[in-house]
This record gives structure tokens, sequence and C-alpha cells, in this order.
């Protein structure tokens, strides 16, 4: 039975500062740097075929530094603007508890957990699975379907719509949904690609 393995980037330098990151292309911390190399050591027994990431760069050096330590760096990786983390529009860049402070606690809530509410001139979670669920079923099923164990490494949103889609998690439970960085979450997948088994490792 294949293996889908899912990684959100590690700790950025945005995600350290508490602001809004969306799709600004942001680094690694230094934290975020060790917690790609852990969840390389927790990998290096999974034989990958193929290798998925966002176009992002904190997301692609994720992607390296976990290949090195699990030593598959001859891993084919494609990347996909598909995969990046959801566009938080006007948001971007914004400290969270300023702009709690200035739009209350409630709306923000919103604007990041709930499904179909758009933050000002971004993307709600609706709209990002609406790009990243086809290219899932496109680009990376057939890879499944083939026996083949993927590895996926992308952003907290992108991310949570695949759960979302694969777990068959509802609209309103997703936003309890939370997918912490640098840890692993493998699903084991039967013949018809139906979730068997899933954890973190």
């Amino acid at each position: 039975m294949p293996l889908l393995v899912l990684v959100r980037h590690g700790q950025s330098a945005w995600n350290l500062e508490n602001r809004f990151t969306g799709e600004t292309d942001i680094p690694l911390t230094a934290l975020g740097r060790d917690e790609a190399r852990i969840a390389g050591a927790k990998l290096r027994d999974i034989p990958f075929v193929h290798g998925f990431s966002s176009v992002l760069q904190r997301a692609i050096d994720t992607m390296t530094l976990l290949l090195e330590e699990a030593h598959q760096q001859n891993l084919p990786v494609t990347r996909s603007r598909a995969l990046n983390e959801r566009n938080y529009g006007q948001l971007q860049g914004l400290n969270k508890t300023q702009v709690a402070k200035d739009y209350g606690d409630e709306q923000v809530v919103i604007w990041r957990r709930s499904y179909a509410t758009r933050p000002p001139g971004g993307e709600s979670l609706a709209d990002t699975a609406a790009r990243v669920i086809p290219y899932y079923k496109t680009a990376i099923e057939p890879l499944l379907k083939d026996g083949q164990n993927i590895l996926i490494v992308a952003h907290g949103n992108s991310l949570r719509s695949l759960v979302m889609f694969l777990e068959h998690i509802g609209e309103e439970a997703i936003a309890d949904v939370d997918l912490p960085t640098g840890i692993p979450r493998r699903y084991i997948l039967d013949d018809s690609l139906r979730v068997q088994e899933v954890g973190y490792l």
C-alpha cells in the first residue's frame, strides 16, 4: 500500500514574529532548519519515489534539508504554485496581535480559520482547496495509484485543505485542525487511495 507523507515547512522568520505570511517568500529561522533536519531523520527509513513542494523558499529549503538528513538527496521533486500558502491579501506582513487589536479577536479567527471567508484582498481556505485538490488529483494521485511513496512539503493552509479532502473533514471541523511545523504526517492508503491509517511521526 502506498504511503503519503505531508510536512509543513519549518518555522519561518514571520512565524517567529507572529506575522501573517501567506504567499510572501520568507526564509526559515535556525529553528526551522533544525525542524526540517529532525523531520528528515524520522523519514530515513521510508523509500520515497517522488516529492512535491510549493515554489516558496521556506518549503524548498525544508525539502532540501529534510532529504539531506533522510539520505535521499536524489529524490526527484516537482515544485508547483498550486501548493503555495494561502494568500492573506492585505494582512500579509502584519502582526497578528495588532490586527486583533484593530479588528477584534473574533474577526481575526474568522479570517484565519473559517473555510469560506476571505481576508481583505486574499484567499479563503476554499479558494486554496480549489487549486490544491485538482493538482493533487492530476499530479499526485496517479503516482500513489502506482504504489509509489510520495512526500509533500508545503504550508499550513495548503496542507489543511488536503487533509480536509483526505480525511473527509467538514467545513466547520477544519477550523480546529492545525498542522505543526516540521512534523511529518503519514497516511497509509489502500489501492483505492482511501486512508487506512494516519498519524504523526
